[in-house]
């Protein structure tokens, strides 16, 4: 990542670099107090933030009005994503917990991340929480908290379970661990879908960063993407070759199918915003899916020839009896 793009900064801005701002309407004016709070805020952030995460306030809304970018956190199937945050302190503050919307480009790749924007979470009042303590804490509670909230309970390696009802359950039962695998597998895809659609249309005061950090970090994406098409690791798993020997069950065949129409997409994408993908080996997923289908349509047909033949088996001894008690009954 380029050393200029500081974790936390204050910049200059106008209008026209906040107008893709959620919040940009209406502004707040705050009190003397809150005021005080918030530039204490701002202290926390520039010398707390992890590496993970960088804001940036814009100094013609100093008060009110601030962006974040969260990396996606290695080992879930955010990996290597980047998910961007407009956040609003309200008039209020700290009486109220600060607005925050989720720039979803309309992919809901987590319960609580809504496609709409909105974000669930007990700290920001948004989401009952188990207990008070969860709750957002007028004398206690900070925006760094919030940002590190969205990235350890959010953005974690089994989204699922932030579903209600799902965390009554233990992935330890093979059908709840099934379906997990299965909801990160179409995560990871609207992931995708999100870093395009981020390098076409970059939050305003983020575009290089946005640009610097797929240019960064395109293999390491393709690599997993491979590795995911071709059945060696479940989403989010650890990497260990580029390609697989040979096409395993790890991911669904859905998986499989989609991922054959956004792999060739993102390819262009990283591309297109000038990364350098000749040292690696590229997947041909037109084959790869060929192969994958060819194996599928076997096995459906595998299926349908065996439930034919139990329902031969059961009936027609059914039927031998149905015809049997016509005939004493009727003759």
């Amino acid at each position: 990542m380029p050393t200029e793009f500081k974790q936390f900064d204050i910049i200059c801005s106008t209008y026209e670099d906040t107008s893709d701002h959620h919040y940009v309407w209406p502004s707040y004016s705050l009190s003397p107090s809150a005021t005080k709070k918030i530039t204490k805020e701002w202290r926390i952030l520039e010398k707390n933030l992890p590496d993970s995460i960088f804001v940036r306030v814009y100094e013609g809304r100093v008060v009110d009005l601030l962006r974040a970018v969260i990396i996606g956190p290695e080992g879930t199937p955010y990996h290597d994503g980047l998910f961007f945050f407009d956040i609003q302190v309200p008039s209020d503050y700290p009486a109220s917990p600060p607005k925050v919307h989720y720039r979803s480009f309309g992919y809901d790749l987590n319960p609580n991340l809504y496609s709409g924007g909105k974000v669930c979470l007990s700290l920001l009042n948004t989401w009952p929480g188990d207990n008070e303590k969860q709750n957002w804490n007028p004398s206690q509670s900070t925006i760094l908290q919030v940002l590190l909230s969205i990235q350890a309970l959010v953005l974690n390696a089994k989204p699922l379970f932030n579903e209600p009802l799902y965390d009554l359950f233990s992935d330890s039962r093979p059908w709840v661990k099934k379906r997990s695998l299965r909801y990160n597998e179409k995560v990871f895809i609207k992931s995708c879908k999100t870093m395009v659609s981020l390098l076409n249309s970059p939050p305003k005061s983020f575009g290089e960063f946005v640009s610097q950090h797929f240019r960064n970090r395109a293999s390491t994406i393709l690599v997993a993407f491979n590795a995911y098409i071709n059945g060696q690791a479940n989403i989010g798993d650890p990497i260990t070759t580029t390609v697989a020997p040979e096409i395993s069950s790890f991911t669904s065949v859905d998986f499989k199918m989609e991922a054959a129409i956004q792999y060739p997409k993102l390819v262009e994408s990283f591309i297109r915003n000038g990364s350098s993908l000749e040292s690696m080996e590229l997947l041909d997923t037109s084959k790869n899916m060929r192969k994958e289908l060819a194996r599928y349509q076997q096995e459906e047909r595998d299926r349908l020839e065996k439930r034919i033949c139990q329902l031969v088996v059961v009936g027609v001894p059914l039927l031998l009896i149905a015809v049997f008690c016509v005939k004493k009954y009727v003759l």
